[in-house]
């Protein structure tokens, strides 16, 4: 009698497991109409968190050019800049304001899972609800100063101001300079307000300040490469684990720790470089929708296509898939309360 009671059980409950499987299969071919329905004949707008002429903005146009082929649909993408804040101002729109629904993406500063912690009175958002797609490259920042300031290595920083350009809060360009201030006692002083990279390097070469903070090796390549061949700037450091293979005699950062919690608060700010060019969706997007953008995020940093035009424009591709970045997105937004607390107040000194 018990063997015929659990098999008059298991009947029904495999005949449910059985419709519940074959109403699976059905829905699955269902979903992926319904996903080329939804892009067909629609934009996507992508919002970039920097001004015109900047690495994020060259970046993000060329990808904005490929990244419809690899999705259902072949949605149009649309690039626009919103630069205020040093892309917090974007971010705050994408979480805030803008449609949950796979219509609009951006890319934002590699420093957004910290900004939260840093200036919660600015960043409204909570970075790991954030749908992350991926990041295109991981490369690590430097400082430069323009060839007539004298000042010739980092122990020179420490014996008079450098006036340097700035963004905003949340940018390398002001964080990374405020850290290295209060940690290892350089004497950075910022004009903050420039929109982009590209007007910091024109204050730059029109004397308006001494040098910049938080770019790039790949940005004065490709933008000035008069810079480097004619010696108009001088690199002083890097902020990269290890030293970029140019560079094999300019010092990194992370050696000039004098102990393991000048060490803790270097690496709060410094990891987040490994995620550099970051794209994120709103939170709450249907979990096949933020499935799909991965997927063409992934597969347009593979196309042959996009590969042959960022080879022609010299941008280096180091992609991390979405979630890659997640993850690194919610281990920042997690940082221990001591931690975060010492590099607030470091990031708090007066910007002018």
């Amino acid at each position: 009698m018990v063997r015929r009671g659990f098999d008059a059980w298991c009947r029904p409950a495999a005949a449910l497991a059985l419709a519940a499987l074959l109403a699976l299969l059905d829905r699955a071919p269902a979903q992926a109409q319904a996903a080329e329905d939804f892009y067909r004949g629609k934009q996507i707008k992508l919002v970039i968190g920097f001004g015109v002429g900047g690495s994020y903005d060259l970046y993000a146009r060329v990808i904005a050019r490929h990244i419809g082929r690899q999705l259902p649909g072949n949605p149009v993408v649309v690039p626009m800049n919103m630069p205020e804040a040093g892309s917090l101002a974007a971010t705050n729109y994408l979480y805030n304001v803008a449609p949950r629904d796979g219509t609009v993406i951006a890319t934002v500063a590699g420093g957004t899972p910290t900004a939260p912690l840093i200036f919660p009175d600015q960043a409204k958002f909570d970075a790991a609800r954030l749908n992350w797609l991926g990041s295109a490259d991981n490369a690590p920042n430097i400082d430069l100063v323009w060839h007539t300031t004298p000042v010739l290595s980092l122990d020179d920083l420490r014996k008079r101001d450098v006036v340097i350009g700035a963004t905003g809060p949340g940018a390398t360009t002001v964080d990374l300079p405020l850290l290295v201030n209060g940690v290892l006692g350089y004497r950075y002083r910022l004009i903050a307000g420039y929109q982009s990279l590209a007007d910091i390097d024109l204050a730059m070469e029109r004397g308006e300040v001494e040098g910049e903070s938080g770019t790039s090796l790949y940005t004065v390549r490709t933008r000035h490469p008069d810079w480097l061949s004619e010696k108009k700037v001088r690199i002083l450091a890097q902020y990269g684990r290890r030293k970029l293979a140019a560079l094999p005699d300019v010092p990194l950062i992370l050696d000039q720790a004098q102990s393991d919690e000048d060490r803790q608060a270097l690496h709060f700010l410094l990891d987040r470089q490994e995620m550099a060019k970051p794209y994120v969706a709103p939170p709450g997007l249907p979990a096949e929708r933020v499935r799909l953008l991965r997927r063409a995020f992934d597969a347009t940093l593979k196309d042959p296509a996009f590969l042959a035009e960022a080879d022609k424009l010299q941008l280096d591709i180091t992609p991390m898939s979405g979630e890659e970045v997640q993850a690194m997105a919610v281990s920042l937004a997690r940082t221990p309360p001591t931690i975060v607390a010492r590099v607030r107040t470091l990031l708090s000194a007066k910007v002018r």
